[in-house]
């Protein structure tokens, strides 16, 4: 079974950047987030099913998922965290964690498969 699975969406948008905003503030909160993008990127379609692009939960984390989406921060509270920021911090990830996260695959293997690999599947 793969990893990502049994994942609900939580959050669904027609923009990258917007579901990468949710998923950070997920992260930033400790609850396991990840964006699956279906958008036909070589056409840049942002409508309709070709760009849909979903933030994915665990199960257990769905309803607290939810709660942190629903908070309404005001305008003082996001000024005083865009103050705070350190534009000199380093990335909360790596760049194959964060490719990884964007993706929802774990690791993107193009290798050619060992021979016996595709007899274990046959």
């Amino acid at each position: 079974m793969a990893k990502y699975e049994n994942w609900i969406p939580i959050f669904s948008s027609g923009t990258d950047y917007e579901a990468d905003i949710v998923r950070d503030r997920l992260d930033d909160s400790g609850i396991p987030a990840v964006v699956l993008t279906q958008r036909d990127h070589a056409f840049n379609l942002n409508v309709s099913d070709l760009a849909e692009v979903n933030v994915l939960v665990p199960p257990d984390h769905a309803d607290a998922a939810r709660a942190v989406l629903e908070e309404k921060l005001t305008d003082a509270e996001l000024e005083e965290a865009a103050l705070a920021a350190d534009p000199d911090a380093p990335d909360a990830h790596s760049a194959d964690d964060e490719a990884r996260l964007d993706s929802g695959y774990d690791r993107t293997d193009l290798s050619v498969p060992d021979e016996d690999d595709d007899n274990d599947n046959a």
